[in-house]
């Protein structure tokens, strides 16, 4: 027959205590292989934000392009209708039949010329600008492909990454899920909270030489006494941690010898203090 499992609220705070230090022990074991991965994720993402950004900018420029190379033809249309009108505005000259006409035909041929060279003005801006946006264009490809490039090399160094840690991954995250089952709600919830608040990812430290072992800050004699009896949840005055006994957490330090000097007897004393004859 199976084993009931036992309520956490109903677990000594002793129980609750070394639950706690094993599931922080898994969740750090889980920010290792994260660390391991380091920035690469981040880098990835970037890249690909990049690589979209680049692409819609050479879409955004090729248009562009398209559009000069269109005002350019409507303006080369332009000035062929404006000469075509300059030739028939010079045959009506050669058959005026006073001042005023012959006046009038000849602003219409001073209007189109002037017609003629602002188009052919525009012309060549629209030309210098699809050099300019064709360079940008070849440049920004040229971008596309190196980050591509780069993005490919990431991705491979990730997923080489991820394949080698997600088995033991996966199975940390199991047990570790399996473990906070076995904690009172309350009590996870707030380790959790701590866990998030703190740098390096610890909710529950032991106590190494008299002091904290998440801040350092020094533990007062009788808070300590407190902690190796075990009778209730302690936290560090300072930054908040759970903590817990050393022993309890199966770990094992090394104490400093202190050695003390050596008593000496009231006759060798005497003996010193006595002058020479």
């Amino acid at each position: 027959m199976a084993s009931k499992v036992k309520d956490p609220a109903e677990l000594t705070v002793e129980e609750k205590l070394k639950n706690l230090y094993q599931l922080q022990t898994m969740l750090s074991e889980i920010d290792k292989i994260k660390t391991l991965r380091g920035e690469l994720p981040l880098e990835v993402q970037d890249l690909e934000d990049e690589i979209e950004g680049l692409t819609t900018r050479i879409e955004k420029i090729q248009n562009e392009i398209v559009e000069l190379k269109r005002e350019v033809a409507d303006r080369r249309g332009n000035i062929e209708n404006a000469n075509h009108s300059i030739e028939k505005y010079k045959v009506q000259m050669d058959n005026v039949r006073n001042n005023r006409e012959y006046d009038s035909l000849n602003k219409e041929i001073e209007f189109q010329t002037l017609d003629i060279e602002l188009n052919q003005k525009k012309i060549r801006e629209a030309e210098d600008a699809v050099r300019q946006k064709s360079d940008e264009l070849t440049r920004s490809t040229e971008a596309v492909t190196e980050r591509r490039t780069d993005l490919d090399i990431k991705k491979s160094e990730l997923e080489e990454i991820i394949s080698e840690t997600k088995a033991e991954e996966e199975k940390l995250r199991e047990r570790s899920k399996n473990l906070e089952a076995l904690i009172e709600p309350r009590l996870l919830a707030s380790f959790k909270r701590i866990r998030r608040n703190s740098r390096n990812g610890l909710g529950i430290v032991y106590v190494q030489r008299d002091a904290c072992g998440g801040c350092f800050n020094k533990i007062p004699p009788q808070r300590q006494l407190d902690i190796r009896m075990r009778k209730k949840i302690i936290v560090c005055e300072y930054c908040g941690r759970i903590m817990i006994d050393p022993e309890l957490a199966g770990v094992k330090l090394d104490k400093p010898v202190d050695e003390k000097p050596k008593r000496r007897s009231s006759r060798a004393k005497k003996a010193t203090s006595e002058p020479e004859a």
